[in-house]
């Protein structure tokens, strides 16, 4: 077995300049050849459905009522399932909450959903 003496070099100066300028320069060739796709829009759910009306986004509540621990949160804007709604605490003069049809069985208030399609008490769906 015969090892060579000679030290590992790393290029440097111009030779370096150069290699890192192809770089870049294949990089931008390949991202320029690949057509931009737009991005989907998200898929509105079926009916019943709601749109989130709060500038700020909506809390998703364990339970319905601003006692119960958030759960997480949805944007304005955001389609969500509904599966039915229960009348529980007032927001804002409205004291309708919508279940979510959600793995994590979830609740937001009417107040700042505007909800698409009819949307039925609990007590009239098997959940």
């Amino acid at each position: 077995m015969i090892m060579s003496t000679a030290p590992n070099r790393r290029p440097s100066g111009r030779g370096r300049a150069v290699r890192i300028a192809a770089t870049a320069l294949g990089v931008l060739a390949l991202t320029a050849s690949v057509p931009a796709q737009a991005a989907a829009p998200a898929a509105t759910p079926a009916k019943p459905y709601g749109t989130v009306t709060a500038a700020s986004g909506l809390n998703q509540r364990m339970f319905p009522s601003t006692d119960s621990a958030v759960k997480g949160t949805l944007r304005h804007g955001a389609k969500v399932g509904l599966v039915c709604r229960v009348r529980a605490q007032v927001i804002a003069g409205n004291d309708l909450w919508y279940l979510v049809r959600d793995a994590r069985r979830v609740w937001v208030p009417a107040r700042y959903v505007a909800a698409t399609g009819s949307v039925k008490y609990c007590k009239d769906v098997l959940v």
